[in-house]
């Protein structure tokens, strides 16, 4: 191919069936891939979320040599020898590194990660297909609880951020200090899904009600999900769609929102601390997609805000943030509380002394993991509410359930 882009050759076929190709470097040394011999691509199917890995040459059709319904990646090759390694991973299968010849089909599984597994019920995991309000073909990753029943009704939670379907075929590790963890949803009884999310512009909150609602309709109307005990739960920009939902739609019966976003018009103004940068550019030509400051479209930015929808907020809201966070601001975290406290609304409000955008702190992680479930748990399957959420905890309380995180066994009392 040209410098300027002409007389290209086309060396792939992956148009057809949405199929991405993308050249490996199994020599990091290597600056330049010659067409005239052999070149290693990852595969990854954009409908089907199928990974692999294949060849294509200058001349020749393309070679798929590996495409599974699972998460196939790291491939790698001996330095001084025709050996090749990759790993493959499902959400019922742990990573495993398999090694084989340049074919990669005749690979055999030389490790065997987390046998222990085949002591434990374990959930699995499919795709499901929905359409947005706008009619655009989405996609989500639904993960069946451990243990699932045919014919009973579950509850479910929905993880959200943006694109999240290709998760279907990642494994998951449970973990006490995750507290956005599917495997450890799924072990405590729930459905989870996590579906896409694509924007208009200017209009980021409704944009993902217009996909949300649908896919959680889709999955309901399986049988499997009880309508009336569905959650929502996302981190930062998940945050902030999660704030927005749980003012301005009835579909869920519980929110948590780590460190979101609440009123954009002032948080264009402000500073991201973690890099020095300003906000607007988010805002304008980044994530937040509104393209114009406020004062040239107020109405978009008031309109895809939590706090101006604060007086139809019927969803019951956990929000967290660290007071040193340096991405969003807690003081969007305070904004909100204090119109939902104005408005008695059911909002309840986290905050993790010293944490930046997301906690580090081990006891932190494990409070924050376990106040997630107790939430869940109240408002999803009607346990009965833990004291923190009934009457408050004293700080001197809070540093004592602190210091016993660590040592302490996980309850979801």
């Amino acid at each position: 191919m040209a410098p300027d882009g002409s007389r290209a050759t086309r060396l792939s076929e992956g148009a057809a069936d949405r199929v991405q190709h993308r050249v490996v470097r199994l020599d990091i040394e290597e600056v330049t891939v010659d067409p005239a011999k052999p070149v290693y691509v990852a595969l990854y199917g954009d409908r089907t979320k199928k990974y692999g890995y294949g060849t294509i040459q200058r001349g020749r059709p393309e070679q798929r040599l590996l495409f599974l319904e699972k998460n196939v990646g790291r491939l790698a090759k001996a330095k001084e020898a025709d050996v090749f390694a990759y790993v493959a991973m499902s959400f019922d299968d742990s990573p495993d590194y398999l090694v084989g010849g340049p074919a990669l089909a005749d690979a055999r599984q030389v490790t065997n990660t987390n046998p222990f597994m085949g002591e434990y019920a374990w959930g699995r995991s499919e795709l499901i297909d929905f359409k947005n309000r706008q009619g655009k073909d989405l996609q989500g990753a639904l993960f069946y609880p451990a243990n699932y029943e045919a014919g009973k009704q579950y509850p479910m939670i929905v993880y959200i951020y943006e694109i999240v379907s290709p998760s279907v075929r990642s494994f998951s590790t449970p973990s006490e200090r995750n507290a956005y963890n599917s495997a450890v949803w799924t072990q405590n009884g729930y459905f989870v899904l996590q579906p896409d999310i694509v924007y208009r512009d200017r209009d980021p909150g409704l944009s993902a009600k217009d996909a949300l609602e649908p896919a959680v309709e889709a999955v309901v109307a399986t049988g499997m999900v009880d309508p009336k005990r569905v959650g929502l739960v996302g981190h930062s920009w998940g945050g902030y769609q999660t704030a927005f939902m749980s003012s301005v739609s009835k579909t869920f019966a519980a929110g948590v929102a780590g460190a979101p976003l609440t009123e954009l018009a002032s948080m264009y103004l402000s500073i991201y601390w973690n890099s020095g940068g300003t906000d607007a550019r988010i805002f304008e030509v980044s994530q937040g997609r509104m393209e114009v400051p406020p004062w040239e479209d107020l109405d978009a930015y008031m309109r895809n805000s939590a706090v101006w929808n604060i007086e139809k907020m019927q969803t019951p809201l956990l929000m967290t943030f660290g007071d040193k966070d340096g991405a969003v601001d807690w003081h969007q975290g305070i904004v909100l509380y204090n119109a939902a406290r104005r408005e008695n609304k059911d909002l309840v409000m986290l905050v993790y002394e010293g944490e930046n955008h997301g906690l580090a702190k081990k006891p932190n992680q494990i409070d924050y993991h376990r106040r997630v479930m107790q939430w869940f748990n109240h408002y999803l399957k009607g346990e009965p509410a833990p004291d923190w959420l009934k009457d408050g905890v004293k700080f001197l309380d809070k540093d004592k359930e602190l210091k016993k995180a660590i040592t302490s066994p996980i309850s979801n009392d």
